[in-house]
């Protein structure tokens, strides 16, 4: 098997429009489309049937196990598209039963993708578009790592990318995306006050905005995570999903890609909850979720240690809240004093560095089966989003003189 058979194969493509997610209009394919008329996402559709005598099982099984195996259910119809930094699957980590208490709980860990964050998923899609659409300037909000996905990926493409950053945002993913070549400033507010400066930048500039579903296709890259979830497991959803929730395009698109997978035969009706989790100090799909509203108001005063889920306004909000409510799932916020201790106990007793965001995860799953929201016996997919090594660490102080004699049996 040739490991770039995926990346030079021309294979049938079936995409038959672009279709808004609030009003139901229909909008051309193969052109480049922000929100629709009603300012709401737009969602790529699929000639199904036509993917369902295309591929199969046995012949999917035999690509290379990366990203663009899915090329059927994905939006890019040339392989000269496509823009590639190698998007491997990502592994289930399974955490130690004896220390989680419930059923199996296995982790996706996102981290293992190029620029170390599912981020990737979403703007090698998004790029690669804009490629095929000979555009040439991107421009974004980000609290870190879908900014660094862009700088990547843009670069790799040949085109310019622009990125406004929270103040706050940690250096590390600021020079990560400097060194990678776009354009980034610090902005003296939240994400959405970024994305304000992005929109306004645009017609001075002429940049393309890839904002969080104010495009079509992250979400088309972003549902591979269902795709690929689901053959792991053996084409046997999980129970339950724990996401960490910010502007949600993950979860709109696994709960996309599932109902894709059921209509090429692929999977049966069974569907996972979805569980959207978000920090305490930013939780505007829980407040919605337990209102029983379909949209959700701006969280002010937004503040929490996972950046990423750092997110006061969702344009997705109503897909979000639509998704857990089908699912039977439910929306929770958890602490950042338990996003710390979870992410400081998984890496102690399973040796796996969460990101803060896959801390929430964890968190919440612990409280949800404290509270009788999960049984013990449910299978749990918990999303770890980037690798830990991308956030500030604490410190380590233990020192030795080796001038010295030293006790090693003191030693820890």
């Amino acid at each position: 098997m040739n490991a770039n058979a995926n990346l030079i194969s021309d294979r049938p493509t079936f995409v038959t429009h672009l279709e808004c997610s609030w009003t139901g209009e229909i909008y051309e394919a193969d052109k480049p489309h922000n929100l629709s008329r009603a300012g709401k996402p737009l969602l790529v559709r699929y000639d199904l049937e036509g993917v369902r005598a295309a591929l199969s099982k046995d012949e999917l099984s035999r690509r290379p196990n990366d990203l663009w195996r899915w090329r059927e259910l994905l939006p890019v119809r040339r392989t000269a598209d496509i823009v590639s930094l190698g998007e491997t699957a990502t592994p289930l980590v399974p955490l130690a039963r004896s220390k989680t208490g419930g059923g199996e709980v296995l982790v996706k860990d996102e981290g293992r993708l190029p620029t170390g964050s599912f981020k990737a998923r979403g703007l090698v899609m998004a790029v690669s578009m804009a490629k095929a659409f000979g555009i040439g300037h991107l421009a974004m909000p980000s609290n870190g790592n879908a900014g660094a996905a862009l700088a990547a990926y843009a670069s790799r493409a040949g085109m310019r990318a622009t990125v406004f950053c929270p103040e706050d945002t940690p250096e590390i993913n600021l020079s990560e995306i400097a060194l990678q070549g776009a354009s980034v400033y610090r902005v003296n507010g939240l994400i959405d006050d970024c994305g304000k400066l992005v929109a306004q930048g645009h017609e001075a500039t002429g940049w393309f905005d890839v904002s969080t579903l104010k495009e079509p296709y992250r979400i088309e890259g972003k549902k591979t995570m269902g795709l690929e979830l689901a053959e792991q497991l053996g084409w046997e959803l999980p129970d339950v999903i724990f996401y960490p929730t910010g502007g949600g395009t993950g979860l709109i698109g696994m709960w996309k890609a599932f109902d894709e997978l059921e209509a090429i035969g692929f999977i049966g009706s069974k569907r996972p909850r979805m569980v959207a989790v978000q920090a305490e100090g930013c939780a505007p799909m829980v407040r919605a979720f337990e209102e029983g509203t379909e949209t959700a108001t701006r969280w002010e005063n937004a503040h929490t240690l996972a950046w990423g889920i750092r997110v006061p306004q969702a344009v997705g909000d109503f897909l979000i809240l639509r998704a857990v409510r089908d699912s039977g799932g439910f929306a929770m916020a958890v602490s950042d004093e338990a996003i710390t201790d979870a992410v400081a106990s998984v890496a102690r007793d399973d040796g796996l560095l969460l990101s803060p965001e896959g801390g929430a995860t964890v968190a919440a799953y612990r409280q949800a089966l404290a509270d009788g929201r999960l049984r013990g016996d449910e299978r749990v997919v918990l999303f770890n989003c980037a690798t830990g090594l991308k956030y500030p660490l604490p410190p380590m102080r233990a020192s030795l003189d080796r001038t010295k004699p030293i006790d090693f049996t003191k030693l820890a």
